[in-house]
């Protein structure tokens, strides 16, 4: 189960980076990887097709990540149906009724009047 956690875990950060990686390439103005290149004009050499590309890449990055993330959960949040529920042993043994006599237990009374 732990290595099925760390192995998401991995792919996770790994799909993160590469979202960060792909989100610092574009560029808002729709410039991104065609004024890199130094494509004046977006329909040189297919670079619309590149801005297609990297938002593709990332839409399918994070829901790849939000699908690796729920992955996550389901499968750690369970409890293994294959390990008994243990109950904590008592440590101490019951308490024994002591014999002491009742006057030890109890206030003394006062002795009755006598005539």
């Amino acid at each position: 189960m732990d290595s099925i956690f760390i192995l998401l875990m991995v792919l996770i950060m790994i799909a993160s980076i590469l979202l960060v990686i792909i989100v610092m390439a574009q560029n808002p103005k729709g410039g991104g990887l065609s004024s890199t290149f130094g494509g004046a004009s977006s329909a040189q050499f297919g670079v619309q097709r590149t801005n297609d590309f990297m938002e593709k890449a990332t839409w399918t990055l994070g829901g790849t990540i939000i699908v690796l993330i729920l992955l996550s959960v389901v499968i750690t949040g369970k409890p293994s149906a294959t390990a008994p529920i243990q109950t904590p042993a008592k440590k101490e043994a019951p308490a024994k009724k002591s014999s002491a006599p009742a006057s030890a237990t109890t206030p003394a009374k006062a002795p009755a009047p006598t005539k």
